[in-house]
């Protein structure tokens, strides 16, 4: 099934990644990498879309906190599960943007929310260039789609956005697609999304009467400015995303064969 084959109602910016052109002019294989938001919200009607494509391995990159208050992943078959956290529990910014989501009071983050959500949004980017979770988590997920015992691969955070957004970036330059596929492909979840943004506001507006959308909007969304950061990032710590794929992340020369023969036709 080749990416508008096929739809989830239950996942709406799930989007298979096959088609898109990589090295030397050779298409992403139809069917073997699948980005989704999580799982849990899929209805009956899901599931045969979702056993058709088959997969095999599915990686979850929330963190346990986010898992244990979602929705069991709905999931055909017996797929391997692997559990990559990519989350900083630590981090003042993972803080404050669940601060924001849930409505409580900020007053404890008052510089954060001085420079604003997108200001947070951007520095989550950037410590997905460098935090330590972040590092083993990308790293262990790209070894994973090398491996053709995985694929078809389906990898997925809580919204499907960042973590999901800024792994599929990963992937993307190692088989060498385009820059501005690569950015196409991310900004595309906002259309996906926009009925289901509006009804999560609307949600959220119900539960906090005092609901500041211009703080919350900015978290739901994907924004050039957001993917512009961590790519900034790249530049200063490594110079180059080649380098950040072999000294960040670990991907050898061999590693990217393996992807590249797995994954393009």
């Amino acid at each position: 099934m080749s990416e508008r084959e096929w739809q989830l109602v239950g996942a709406p910016n799930a989007r298979d990644l096959g088609g898109m052109i990589g090295a030397q002019g050779r298409r992403v294989r139809a069917g073997r990498l699948i980005r989704t938001p999580a799982l849990g919200r899929l209805i009956d009607e899901d599931l045969p879309v979702l056993a058709k494509l088959g997969p095999a391995c599915v990686v979850d990159l929330r963190a346990h906190s986010e898992v244990s208050v979602a929705p069991p992943d709905r999931l055909p078959g017996e797929p391997r599960l692997v559990h990559l956290p990519v989350h900083d529990p630590a981090h003042p910014v993972f803080t404050y943007v669940s601060a924001v989501l849930l409505g409580h009071d900020l007053g404890a983050y008052a510089e954060l929310a001085r420079q604003g959500t997108p200001a947070a949004m951007a520095a989550i980017y950037r410590w997905f260039v460098t935090g330590d979770s972040a590092l083993e988590g990308f790293a262990t997920a790209v070894r994973l789609a090398a491996d053709g015992s995985n694929l078809p691969l389906v990898y997925h955070c809580s919204a499907g956005k960042d973590r999901t957004g800024w792994l599929t970036v990963v992937l993307l330059h190692a088989l060498g697609v385009d820059e501005a596929a690569i950015r196409a492909d991310y900004l595309a979840n906002n259309p996906l999304t926009a009925s289901l943004r509006e009804v999560l506001i609307e949600a959220m507006r119900r539960h906090h009467p005092g609901l500041d959308e211009a703080a919350v909007r900015p978290v739901l969304e994907v924004r050039p400015e957001y993917l512009d950061a961590g790519y900034a990032e790249v530049r200063r710590v490594h110079g180059s995303f080649g380098a950040y794929l072999r000294d960040g992340l670990g991907v050898t020369d061999r590693l990217v064969a393996a992807l590249r023969a797995n994954l393009l036709e």
